[in-house]
This record gives C-alpha cells, structure tokens and sequence, in this order.
C-alpha cells in the first residue's frame, strides 16, 4: 500500500488516498496486512477512527482459541442467550431463521464469513421466501455477527449491508354485518351436533365482540370475567399478550350478552379455572363456511378488524379503541389502518342531513 502513489502514509498505520482524500487504516497482525477504509477525510476524526479500529485487530487476535469456531456452533451460543426471557413463539422463529442461515453459513468459520457471502445469501435466499421470512433470517443473522463482533471474531458486521425487504401492506377485509351473520349461521348449521364446530363459531363470535386477538380470546377464563364490576381482564394465559400487558377492558353490551349465552351453553355454572371456549383455533371452520357462503377467505384477525370497525362507526375515539385492543400507541396504529372508515361514515351520516 506504501508503494502506491494513490496512498499516502501521514502517521503511523494512518494513510490518505491522494484523490478522493479519505483516510485509510493499515494495520500488520501475524505476518497479515489488514486494510480499511475510515470513511472520513477529518484527519483528527481518522485518528479517532485508527485508534478505535487497531482496539478491534488487537482483540480479535486475542481470540486464539475461537478462531476455528464455525457458523453453526457459534448460532447455536447466540441462540441460547438470545432466547432468555422472549415469548415462546419468539424463540420458535428465531430457531427456523438459524436453521435456514445454517444450510448456507453452517461449516464455514465465521471469522471467514465476509460481505459477499451474504450477498450470496440474498441474492439466493431472497426469492424463495417472504419478505416477512426474509427479514426475520436476516434480523438473525446480523445479530450472531454482531456477537462475532462483540467477542472479537470479526472486525466489522458483513451483514449488516443487507437492506431488509419491504413488507407490502395486508389488504383488510372486514366482514359486513350481513356477512358476520351469515358466517355464524353457516358455521353453526354445517354440523350442529359437532361439538369443536359449536366452539368454533363460539370463538368467532368472541373475537368480535371483544376484539380480542385469537391467542387472548383461547387464554380467557371464566374467573377472567367481572359481570359485577362489568370488566374483562385479559393476560394472554400462559404466553401473555402481544405486547407483554395484561389489560382490564370494559365488559361491552354485547360481549356481556354473547358470555350469558355461552355460559347457558355449557351448562350455567362454569368453574372460575375453566377456558372460555377449549379450543386453539376456529381456521378450519371458518374456511369450510366461508367456502360453503361464498364469502371472502375471512380469518381469526377479520374479527377483530370486524369489532374495530363497529367502535368507530359507533363514535369511539381511536384511543379508547386501541386501550380496548391492547395497542400502546396511543390511537395511532388504529387511525392509520381504519381511518378511512370514519371517513366513509362520516360521509354517509352527512347524507342523512335534510337541507
């Protein structure tokens, strides 16, 4: 590097390149020349910046007996320390990401991993997922390379030049009320004496007339019901919620109606430890009446969108109705996905004016 004309050394280990005017580190360990570029033309933020860079050569060298470690067995330390004190359907993912990075990284040390290994990665990883898949793979791994730095493996972050992929935007489909009756009707005469096909339309109902989402709404509990006080509480069970918060929510008019008749339906005098409803899921079901109506392809969610949409048209304000839903943003979320829909019955009320 000192014989090129393009560099010029100006300290020890510091060099300029002649045309461009950014400095450059160029540091000798073990018989190797390591080079890179500071990204500054500041001379005292280089000198900074060299300091800073020789800190990281001295203690990667100083990492001797992890130099062969390999992609797969240092995922696997990161994955356990990563895991502690995350959800359970967190660690699950995060496990499938390490699995896949793993058929591309796995034997190879990660000292070795460079810059074009992941683009390698990108480029063949990226059409064959998701973007949603996409970016929590690479949300894994730039965190394994990020520890690589921490404990002095790799100078830099090679990964961390990916872009994450954009996620497009869900279309929201929320049932009329017609077809929310509709859907009940069918999937309460497709079998009647099916007792998961009874639950199933049960759970449906639940989830909008709470605005519960499905793993809250499976959680609940009798002994979770306040009719005296007219509150619901909502803990997520053993998981928890979303966002980690139990939350105490008013008992609604047609909740509190929808609990009396599951209660009679089970027999009237449920016990405070027995689940509101006994199932995990209602996705076959629903599917079988959706396809059997001809309705849209509705889901667990299209419920409580369904809820969501009824508290507007009803005139709550969104930050009422995002305490309700378990959103800490204040209203936020809620404005910007339902907006429209005040809008639309702000219009269509405004019709009933007579001049």
């Amino acid at each position: 590097m000192s014989s090129s004309p393009e560099y010029v050394k100006v300290a020890e280990c510091l060099y300029r390149h002649s045309q461009s005017g950014v400095y450059y580190a160029l540091v000798k360990r073990a018989g190797k020349q390591i080079r890179r570029s500071l990204r500054t033309k500041d001379r005292k933020l280089a000198e900074r910046k060299l300091v800073d860079f020789r800190r990281k050569v001295d203690r990667m060298y100083k990492q001797a007996g992890d130099k062969a470690v390999t992609f797969k067995e240092f995922s696997l330390t990161w994955l356990n320390i990563s895991q502690a004190g995350h959800k359970s359907r967190t660690n699950t993912r995060r496990e499938a990401s390490v699995k896949q990075l793993t058929y591309y990284f796995g034997i190879k040390r990660v000292r070795d991993i460079t810059i074009r290994d992941c683009e390698a990665w990108h480029v063949g990883r990226s059409p064959d997922v998701s973007a949603s898949t996409f970016n929590k793979e690479r949300d894994a791994l730039i965190g394994i390379l990020d520890m690589a730095v921490r404990d002095g493996l790799i100078l830099d972050n090679p990964a961390r030049q990916i872009d994450r992929r954009k996620i497009a935007k869900p279309q929201i489909i929320i049932p009329t009320r017609e077809q929310y009756r509709l859907l009940l009707q069918t999937m309460r005469e497709d079998n009647p004496r099916a007792v998961r096909t009874a639950k199933g339309a049960f759970l449906v109902e639940c989830l909008a007339c709470s605005g519960m989402r499905v793993g809250e709404a499976t959680a609940m509990r009798w002994g979770d019901i306040d009719f005296q006080r007219e509150l619901f509480t909502v803990t997520g069970g053993q998981a928890g919620t979303k966002n980690g918060d139990v939350r105490v929510v008013p008992l609604f008019p047609g909740f509190k109606d929808f609990l009396k008749r599951l209660k009679k339906a089970v027999g009237g005098r449920p016990a405070a430890s027995d689940l509101l409803i006994g199932i995990d899921s209602a996705k076959q079901a629903l599917q079988s009446a959706c396809a059997k109506a001809e309705l849209p392809h509705f889901t667990h969610h299209s419920m409580r969108h369904y809820f969501v949409s009824n508290a507007i048209e009803a005139g709550i304000d969104f930050k009422t109705i995002a305490a309700w839903v378990g959103h800490k943003d204040g209203g936020l979320l809620v404005a910007k996905t339902y907006g429209h829909l005040r809008d639309t019955h702000s219009a269509e009320m405004a019709k009933l004016m007579k001049a």
